[in-house]
């Protein structure tokens, strides 16, 4: 499923982009790395897939990836609404430049 794997093992690498995922569909944009936010996308327009299918068995795919069932809500009923007519590219990412700690390249991952 998941390809990179940004030093960690599988555990935490899951919990990440968990989390990450969770977060984009909370707030709609979020600051991440560029690798991060390159990996995170394709777990995130999987789970908008899902979403537009609507029925129980995509919705309990999609718990196990967001942890949030408010957002699991949100996803399911506002979200998967936008895209209806749209087949993919659900988000998009924006450069911002490297980190000032240590140069690592910064991006905004966002819901078109």
């Amino acid at each position: 499923m998941l390809k990179r794997k940004l030093g960690r093992r599988s555990a935490p690498r899951k919990a990440l982009f968990r989390s990450l995922v969770t977060a984009l569909f909370e707030y709609g944009r979020i600051e991440t790395t560029e690798v991060k936010a390159k990996e995170a996308r394709s777990l995130a327009e999987k789970m908008i897939t899902l979403a537009k299918k609507g029925d129980l068995h995509s919705r309990r795919l999609a718990a196990e990836v967001i942890t949030d069932p408010a957002v699991l809500q949100k996803l399911f009923n506002e979200i998967a609404g936008r895209y209806t007519e749209r087949n993919g590219g659900y988000t998009r990412i924006l450069k911002l430049g490297p980190r000032r700690g240590d140069a690592a390249p910064m991006v905004i991952l966002e819901l078109v």
